[in-house]
C-alpha cells in the first residue's frame, strides 16, 4: 500500500494530471508520506536483551552475564523434591529431568557417556543418618536402570557420595555399626550404645563383587588405657584417627552414634589418592588407594608407604592435638581435586560450612604439598590460594564448588541457590531457588554427557 501511494503521487507531478494538484501544500504532503514510509521501514539494530531477574521452573536467575559466564547447562541435585534435572542457564528452564526409582541419597553426577550415577536412598533403613543412601544405580537419559548395586542392612548402608573411577569402578562411602563390646575393648569413651564408622569402598559393576576396602575401624588410636588395642599418643601419631575426639561443635548436640559423618569423597588420579571430608572432625583425610586389601588395614604399604594410615589430613589440626597448626574451618563438604586442564589443577576445593558462632561459608582453593608428610606437632596445613564468600553465603549443610574450564567457580550454598564467580570473585550468573540443594554441577555446551539432548530420544 505504501508503495502504490508513492507511484501515485510521483505519477502526479510528472504528468501534471489536472487531478493532482501541484501546489506546495502537494509537495510538502509528499516530502511527509517519503519520510514517514522510511521511518516504517527500518529495523532495530539491536536484538531485545533478557531483563533479569527471569523467572524459571523451580527458582529464578537473578543475574547472567553472557559475556563472562560459562555457556552451558547446569545439573541440579534438588534434595527437597527427590529431583535431578538440567537446568539452561539465560532462562532457568528444565532442558532435561530423569524419573528417579527411590528418593535421593545424595549424589547424582552426569557421566561422559551421558548416564547418571546416583546415590539413592532406600525405603526404609535399618538406621538412617542425614545423607543416607543405601542405593547406587547407573541411569540412562530415558530413567531407565542400566546398573543397580544395593547395601542396606543393620549393619551397613552406602551414603552421601559416590564417584566413578577410569576403570570402570564405582567408589561410595559406608556407615558400618560398632557394638558395645567392640567400642569397651577399644577404650572408647562415649555414651552411645551403638557407633558408626566410616569405611570406602570399591566396587566391580560387572561382577558386583567389593574388589578393595578402607575401614577407618582398622587406623584408630586411642590414649585413655594402656591396657587396650590402639593405645598411643595421638600427638605423636598424626597418620591414626582419635576414635574418642569430640569437636566443639559435636559437643553442643546428642549423642547418635555417628561419630565421623563423612560426607563427600574425591579421586586424584594422578597420584591414586582419595580425599575424604568428614564433617565432624572438620578436616579432610587423604587414604591411599593403591594399597592392596591387606595393606589397607596395616600401616606399612602402598606408594606411600603407610598402608590405611592417613597418608594427609588438614582442616583441623586439634582433632589430632597438633598446637602448631592453626585450624582451617568449622565442618565442610566436597573436597573437590581439580583435574587436569582446569585452572588450579592438582589444588583441591573445599567448601567450608561455618557453622557455630560465625555462620559464614568460605569456598577455599589449597595448594597441597608436593610430599604429603604428616609432621607431629608442626603446622601441616596446606596453602589458601584463593577464596570466596561475601554476605549471606551461608548453608550449614551439603554445598560445594566445582572450578570450570574458563577459570570461574560454580559454588553451590545448599539452603540458597548457586552462583558462578569470577576468579577476581565477580558474581556472573546466579540462580535462586526454594530447594535444598546437594551439589550441581556444569556441563558445556559441546559436552558429550548432554550429547543425547540432540537425539531423538522420546
Amino acid at each position: 500500500m505504501k508503495h502504490k501511494l508513492f507511484i501515485s503521487v510521483l505519477s502526479c507531478l510528472l504528468l501534471n494530471s489536472i487531478s493532482c494538484s501541484s501546489d506546495d501544500e502537494t509537495v510538502d504532503n509528499f516530502e511527509e508520506v517519503e519520510e514517514e514510509v522510511v521511518e516504517e521501514e527500518s529495523e532495530p539494530d539491536d536484538p531485545v536483551q533478557t531483563v533479569y531477574p527471569v523467572e524459571g521452573e523451580t527458582g529464578n536467575v537473578l543475574l547472567y552475564d553472557n559475556s563472562l559466564s560459562k555457556e552451558g547447562y547446569v545439573l541440579f541435585n534438588e534434595a527437597t523434591e527427590d529431583r535431578v534435572y538440567l537446568m539452561a542457564k539465560d532462562s532457568a528452564q528444565i532442558v532435561h529431568e530423569w524419573q528417579l526409582e527411590f528418593g535421593l541419597g545424595n549424589d547424582v553426577e552426569l557421566l561422559s557417556d551421558g548416564r547418571l550415577l546416583a546415590s539413592l536412598g532406600v525405603e526404609s533403613p535399618d538406621f538412617s543418618f542425614g545423607g543416607f543412601g543405601g542405593i547406587i544405580q547407573l541411569i540412562n537419559p530415558d530413567s531407565s536402570i542400566d546398573w543397580e548395586y544395593v547395601l542396606a542392612n543393620e549393619e551397613h548402608i552406602i551414603h552421601h557420595d559416590v564417584e566413578m573411577l577410569s576403570n570402570g569402578n564405582v567408589l561410595a562411602l559406608v556407615w558400618d555399626l560398632r557394638l558395645p563390646d567392640e567400642l569397651n575393648a577399644i577404650g572408647y569413651l562415649g555414651e552411645e550404645d551403638k557407633v558408626y564408622t566410616e569405611s570406602i569402598i570399591e566396587i566391580n559393576p560387572n561382577t558386583n563383587e567389593i574388589v578393595w576396602k578402607w575401614d577407618s575401624w582398622d587406623h584408630i588410636i586411642q590414649d585413655t588405657d594402656s591396657s587396650k588395642p590402639y593405645f598411643g599418643v595421638v600427638a605423636d601419631n598424626p597418620e591414626k584417627i582419635n576414635i574418642n575426639f569430640i569437636d566443639v561443635l559435636r559437643e553442643e548436640t546428642e549423642p547418635d552414634g555417628d561419630i565421623m559423618h563423612a560426607n563427600g569423597l574425591s579421586y586424584d588420579s594422578n597420584k591414586d589418592l582419595i580425599y575424604l571430608s568428614v564433617n565432624y572432625f572438620s578436616e579432610v583425610w587423604v587414604i591411599d588407594h593403591s594399597t592392596t586389601a591387606e595393606e589397607a588395614i596395616a600401616d606399612t604399604g602402598g606408594n606411600y608407604g603407610k598402608g590405611g594410615d592417613l597418608v594427609y589430613r588438614f582442616g583441623n589440626p586439634s582433632a589430632y592435638n597438633n598446637e602448631s597448626g592453626e585450624r582451617l574451618f568449622y565442618n565442610n563438604h566436597f573436597p573437590n581435586i581439580l583435574k587436569d586442564g582446569l585452572p588450579g589443577a592438582g589444588n583441591i576445593l573445599v567448601y567450608a560450612n561455618g557453622n557455630g558462632d560465625t555462620k559464614q561459608s568460605v569456598v577455599y582453593e589449597f595448594s597441597l604439598p608436593a610430599e604429603m608428610n604428616l609432621n607431629p606437632n608442626e603446622n601441616n596445613e596446606p596453602e589458601t590460594v584463593w577464596q570466596y564468600t561475601r554476605d549471606n553465603l551461608y548453608s550449614a549443610k551439603v554445598s560445594g564448588a566445582i572450578r570450570l574450564d574458563n577459570g570461574n567457580t560454580l559454588i553451590t550454598s545448599g539452603s540458597m541457590g548457586v552462583i558462578e564467580v569470577t576468579n577476581e570473585k565477580e558474581v556472573v550468573w546466579e540462580f535462586e531457588g526454594a530447594g535444598f540443594y546437594w551439589r550441581s554441577y556444569h556441563y558445556n555446551l559441546d559436552s558429550s554427557a548432554i550429547s543425547f539432548l540432540n537425539s531423538d530420544m522420546p
